[in-house]
C-alpha cells in the first residue's frame, strides 16, 4: 500500500496494480509515458474483465485493487464497473490519479472508490499549464470534492492522501512550498497526508537534475511547521520522511515505523492493541486501519 502512495489505508496490505494506456494529462516528467502515450494499445493490451480482476485479486489474498500507472479518470467507465466488482468480494478499489477531471465526472468516479491518492504536482497555474498541460484550479477543485464530499456506498468518507513531485527549480521553492501547505491546511484540514516524491529524469525533462535530499528535508520542515500533521519524503531513503508519528505535539511517538516501504512497527494497528489511537497518549490518528 505504501507505493500507492498510501500510508494511512490499511498500511503494509498488498494491492494489485493495473493501467490501460493514454492519459489527459501532458507532464513533461510522465515516469510512465510509454503507456500513458502509447498509441498502439490493441498491441499492448491484454484482456480482462472487471470481475476477472476481482477474482484474481480475492485468489491470491490481495485486499485493494488500484487504478494506477495511467490516470483512471481515461478508463473511468471501466475502473467504476472494476471497482462495483471489487467491492461485491470486499476487496477495496483505490485511484491513483491526477485529479484533473471535470465537475461532471467527480461524483460517480469517487463514489466507486474507497482511497485515492491524487496528485498535487505543483502550485502556480504557470507551472500547471507549461509543465503538465492542464490547469490548477481544476485539480484544487478535484481534491477539495474528493476530501470534503465524497463518499463510498456505506457512507464513509473516501479517504485521501495527497502527493507532490519536487522538481529543482520548477516547484520546489518556499513560497510555493508554504502556499500549498497553507491551502491544504484551510481547505482540507491538517490531518490529509501529504507525501513529498524526489523528481528523477525522465521522458522529456532529461536535463533537470535529481531531486536534492535536502529539497524534501526542507519541504517536510515547511509542511509540518504550517501545521500539517502527517508529511512524508518519498522515493529516497528517509526512515524518519517515512514514519508516522502521532500529532499530539506533547507526545510525537513514532507509530508506524518505516524503512523505505517496509513496515518495522505498526503500533495503530487493531492487532498491536492501536486501533487507530496512539497508544501512549490515546490521540486518534486519521486513517483506515486493520
Amino acid at each position: 500500500m505504501e507505493k500507492k502512495p498510501l500510508n494511512h489505508f490499511h498500511p503494509g496490505s498488498s494491492v494489485l496494480s493495473f493501467g490501460t494506456a493514454g492519459c489527459n494529462s501532458g507532464c513533461r516528467f510522465c515516469q510512465n509515458f510509454d503507456i500513458a502515450k502509447a498509441r498502439s494499445i490493441d498491441k499492448l493490451s491484454v484482456g480482462a474483465s472487471p470481475e476477472k480482476i476481482a477474482q484474481i485479486a480475492a485468489s491470491r489474498g490481495i485486499d485493494s485493487v488500484a487504478f494506477t500507472y495511467n490516470d483512471p479518470i481515461v478508463f473511468a467507465e471501466y475502473a467504476i464497473d472494476t471497482a462495483q466488482a471489487c467491492r461485491a468480494l470486499g476487496i477495496h478499489p483505490i485511484a491513483v490519479t491526477a485529479g484533473y477531471m471535470s465537475a461532471e465526472a467527480r461524483p460517480d468516479f469517487y463514489a466507486a472508490m474507497d482511497a485515492a491518492n491524487i496528485d498535487l504536482k505543483g502550485f502556480t497555474e504557470d507551472f500547471y499549464w507549461k509543465v503538465t498541460g492542464t490547469h490548477l484550479a481544476d485539480v484544487l477543485a478535484t481534491i477539495d470534492y474528493a476530501v470534503n464530499e465524497a463518499r463510498t456506498p456505506e457512507g464513509e468518507h473516501v479517504w485521501v492522501e495527497l502527493t507532490t513531485l519536487l522538481i529543482p527549480g520548477l516547484n520546489d521553492d518556499d513560497a510555493q512550498l508554504h502556499a500549498e501547505c497553507t491551502w491544504i491546511r484551510e481547505h482540507l484540514g491538517p490531518d490529509v497526508p501529504l507525501h513529498f516524491s524526489a523528481f528523477h529524469p525522465s521522458y522529456r525533462m532529461m536535463d533537470v537534475p535529481p531531486t536534492p535530499h535536502e529539497t524534501l528535508t526542507r519541504a517536510r520542515a515547511i509542511a509540518l511547521a504550517e501545521g500539517l500533521h502527517y508529511v512524508y519524503t518519498g522515493n529516497v531513503h528517509d526512515r524518519e520522511g517515512d514514519t508516522t508519528y502521532c500529532p499530539n505535539p506533547q507526545c510525537h511517538a513514532k507509530l508506524i515505523e518505516r524503512d523505505w516501504y517496509r513496515i518495522i512497527t505498526d503500533r495503530l494497528s487493531a492487532s498491536s492493541g492501536g486501533n487507530g489511537h496512539c497508544p501512549k497518549c490515546g490521540t486518534a490518528v486519521a486513517g483506515r486501519w486493520r
